[in-house]
């Protein structure tokens, strides 16, 4: 496998780190510790997210869920950083990182549950769509509010750093997050403290309807890292192998004790922020059609085909393989009851309090026979 190829030196925090330009040919050497088993699972992870994306908005099109926000054009963001960490490292997404617990092993009718809020989500559907977490995994549920989960991942790396672990935390924001006020918090932290941190800024070029132009005055976002001492690094966020290697290469420099990195993947949101929005209110077709030609999939596959990994053919099983599972788990997760009345009070303390007993046995005395909410 040919692992050639020189690149220009360049601020690491302004430059446009790549190992894929967008044809698919190699511009910097791939990263020898991927083999081959390696490399074709980032491809099915990227496939099954864009696959999963389709199932999830004609669901959320028919009525059938509520909300989807779509992962459609960074999908190399995800899965290269989820590629990059050990099992045991925690992850603080944003809205399209969840893909990082089904690489973990995450049961796929449980994570398609979380969707629908039934008896089979673990968060018993107390939570969002799309706000996936789980303890089992590693994975912290994100915030609406906006960047709320780079502190509580600034905060755990603390905790783990006091405790002498050797995990690392990553937390996940958009471009539009880096304007809260809890992006600047966790970032000092940090960088006071030499956390183990990795902060990926998926820079998606809209926060909704604000184009990066009007986000920053900035050169970038990597660039803000700088302010709070430690290094930022700008990388093509629809190139998974810079990705990964970035993300690699932050998350080993934490855990042995170096502190933080910033990484901005620079990418592009093909579809609307959410199942609600409609970017063609706010954005011109002409800039759609310039990202897709630059389509993370599509730019790894053809490198896949040129390294003799992957054809046509075997592309489509991908696909095919992919929508099965998915359209069956869908089918299952769907048939779940709805969670029981009494699973309102579990989870509040690891034992139960005796007034809070009482108060779930008094509901349960008053409804008798109600056991919730029609299909």
């Amino acid at each position: 496998m040919p692992r050639t190829v020189q690149t220009p030196s360049e601020d690491p925090a302004t430059g446009l780190r790549r190992h894929l330009d967008p044809d698919g040919q190699v511009v910097r050497p791939v990263p020898e510790e991927l083999d081959e088993t390696a490399l074709l699972e980032m491809h099915r992870w990227m496939v099954f997210s864009r696959v999963f994306d389709d199932k999830m908005m004609a669901l959320q099109r028919a009525g059938r869920i509520g909300f989807y926000g779509e992962v459609r054009g960074q999908e190399a963001g995800a899965v290269g950083c989820g590629m990059a960490l050990r099992d045991d490292d925690w992850v603080f997404p944003a809205l399209r990182e969840g893909i990082i617990m089904l690489m973990r092993g995450f049961p796929l009718d449980q994570y398609v549950a979380a969707n629908f809020g039934n008896a089979l989500d673990v968060m018993k559907g107390r939570q969002m769509p799309c706000h996936y977490s789980a303890r089992s995994v590693h994975q912290v549920s994100w915030s609406s509010s906006m960047a709320t989960q780079l502190l509580h991942a600034a905060g755990a790396a603390y905790a783990a750093k006091v405790k002498g672990h050797d995990r690392v935390f990553m937390g996940f924001v958009g471009d539009g997050g880096t304007s809260e006020s809890d992006f600047h918090a966790a970032l000092n932290l940090a960088g006071v403290h030499k956390l183990p941190n990795v902060f990926v800024v998926q820079n998606n070029q809209w926060a909704i309807s604000v184009p990066t132009r009007l986000q920053t005055g900035s050169a970038s976002f990597a660039q803000k890292a700088v302010a709070y001492g430690f290094e930022g690094v700008r990388v093509d966020g629809n190139d998974v192998l810079a990705v990964y290697s970035a993300a690699k290469e932050a998350a080993d420099k934490a855990r042995a004790g170096g502190g933080p990195t910033l990484i901005e993947t620079v990418t592009f949101r093909m579809g609307g922020h959410s199942s609600s929005d409609d970017p063609t209110r706010y954005r011109d077709a002409a800039l759609l059609a310039e990202w897709e030609a630059k389509d993370p999939i599509k730019r790894y596959e053809a490198w896949l085909a040129t390294e003799g990994l992957l054809d046509a053919s075997g592309a489509k099983e991908v696909r095919n393989e992919a929508a099965k599972r998915i359209n069956e788990a869908s089918k299952r997760a769907e048939a779940a009851d709805w969670p029981t009345p009494e699973t309102l009070f579990d989870d509040v303390y690891a034992e139960m309090p005796p007034n809070l007993a009482a108060q779930r046995d008094e509901m349960l005395k008053a409804n008798p026979d109600w056991k919730g909410p029609a299909h």
